[in-house]
């Protein structure tokens, strides 16, 4: 028997631990190189991590839940006579090896390509293949394997000091993990008995236990939740513990200033809607935001210096080339802002599919701690929660940050050839917070009137082109 212990590998981006979200694989299964094994939550994203030698599980050495160090062993392999043997190597060619411990597992997000590995279906669980990813592969992946015939019907074996593991998506876990629910004593709902959101939100307010109504059935879910605890705690870990911390770094260490500016974006609204007509559009989500993406980036174009940072070692004021625009996402999980490289680069239509495939991503927590890194200014999206406008505290590392606010229908005073009349006009609110050691009052305010000029009259554009 060869025991091989494999360590949770760096996630990346300076992150010293993840919390383990759910093991692919049981005591007793085989693995072979690069199977998906276990799925983490990092400070930034859900990641799967492919096992660098194969064998046959011996133990899980962490539980589901459970906040693990980088380096730390997570899962213990058998590797001696139960793996499978290499292929043979052809003429000319060497052998393939598989890598050992010491040569370091897989970046986090590098396994193998779709479809390549499948793990081993759990007893009385259906075959599942691993989840995709879109990274390349660190390791020569190895064959298939033979599809694993279904499993007859059987009851779980037992495991000693574990209960029957429910069925849930990672944010249905994360949800009952911040509301209190027990998974294992929620109702499934869902296709193949998987807890869904609805199931957990109904726990929670109480609706879907009757047997613990006390004959109370069918009252309001606002009194079964005043009967309950008269308090919530929830551990602050993951992306609340990372985002609130770069928050208050951010707050107290670049001096923010902000300046608002409101406007008739009328003609924006016009051309959302054309947009959304218009053939090269047709497979792709049109919405006011992606004029203003597409606006910020020109008005940087215009005023390069705004896209900068702060090397506070070196004493140095470093100045982007590229854009690298971050848009703020509300998720499941909290608050992330991955970013679109070169998105200054980009025609309308490329960074309208750039910025749908972000957010899509993001929200599914499958964002790459590589797409966090190196933004260079943010757009947050307040508007979409129907507020006017804000404040916005500056992304770490950056030297501008512009919140979009609702558009409104509002009355207006419009001027046309010297006569002034009240209509109802599209308007809207934008606020630009910068970091005032790099960007003075006049970079600021001119950045900020170009995004105004360019929403009020997209086709201004073409004259600053």
């Amino acid at each position: 028997m060869a025991l091989q212990k494999f360590n949770l590998p760096d996630p990346g981006e300076g992150l010293t631990e993840a919390d383990l979200v759910t093991w692919r694989v049981a005591v007793g299964d085989e693995v072979k190189v690069n199977d998906m094994v276990v799925e983490v939550e990092t400070a930034k994203s859900l990641v799967e991590l492919p096992i660098p030698f194969a064998g046959r599980v011996v133990e899980l050495l962490a539980a589901e839940g459970d906040t693990v160090d980088v380096g730390a062993p997570i899962i213990v392999v058998d590797t001696g006579g139960e793996a499978a043997p290499a292929a043979a190597p052809s003429a000319g060619s060497a052998a393939a090896e598989e890598p050992d411990e010491a040569s370091g597992p897989n970046l986090v997000g590098y396994g193998a390509k779709a479809g390549s590995t499948r793990r081993r279906a759990r007893r009385g669980e259906p075959a599942q293949a691993s989840l995709p990813t879109e990274q390349p592969v660190a390791y020569s992946p190895a064959p298939p394997p033979e599809a694993l015939p279904e499993p007859a019907p059987a009851p779980a074996a037992p495991v000693t000091g574990e209960r029957a593991r429910a069925l849930a998506k990672p944010p249905v876990r994360k949800m009952a993990k911040d509301l209190g629910v027990d998974l294992a004593s929620v109702t499934p709902s869902g296709p193949g008995g998987v807890v869904t959101r609805e199931d957990v939100q109904a726990a929670a307010s109480g609706a879907s236990t009757s047997a613990s109504s006390g004959g109370l059935e069918g009252r309001p879910a606002q009194l079964d939740q005043q009967a309950g605890p008269a308090e919530r705690r929830v551990p602050i870990k993951g992306v609340r513990k990372v985002t609130a911390q770069a928050m208050v770094d951010s707050a107290f260490t670049a001096p923010h200033v902000t300046e608002f500016v409101t406007i008739d974006v009328t003609a924006t609204m016009d051309l959302v809607d054309r947009l959304k007509k218009d053939r090269a559009f047709r497979d792709v989500k049109v919405t006011p935001l992606l004029v203003v993406a597409k606006a910020l980036c020109l008005a940087i174009r215009r005023n390069p210096d705004v896209n900068a940072s702060w090397d506070e070692a070196a004493q140095e004021i470093v100045y982007r080339r590229d854009v690298n625009l971050g848009i703020a996402a509300a998720t499941p999980r909290g608050l992330v802002v991955p970013n679109i490289k070169g998105a200054d680069s980009m025609p309308m239509r490329e960074l309208a599919d750039a910025m749908a495939q972000l957010v899509a991503t993001a929200r599914e927590g499958r964002t790459q701690p590589a797409d966090f890194a190196g933004g260079t200014v943010t757009i947050t999206n307040v508007g979409v929660f129907g507020v006017d406008t804000g404040t916005p505290i500056l992304n770490p590392g950056e030297a501008a940050i512009l919140a979009f606010g609702a558009v409104r229908r509002m009355p207006w005073v419009v001027e046309r050839d010297g006569v002034e009349s009240i209509e109802p006009r599209w308007v809207t609110q934008l606020a630009l917070s910068f970091d005032h050691r790099m960007v003075d009052g006049e970079l600021g305010s001119k950045v900020l009137a170009d995004v105004a000029a360019l929403l009020h009259d997209p086709g201004q554009a073409l004259v600053w082109a």
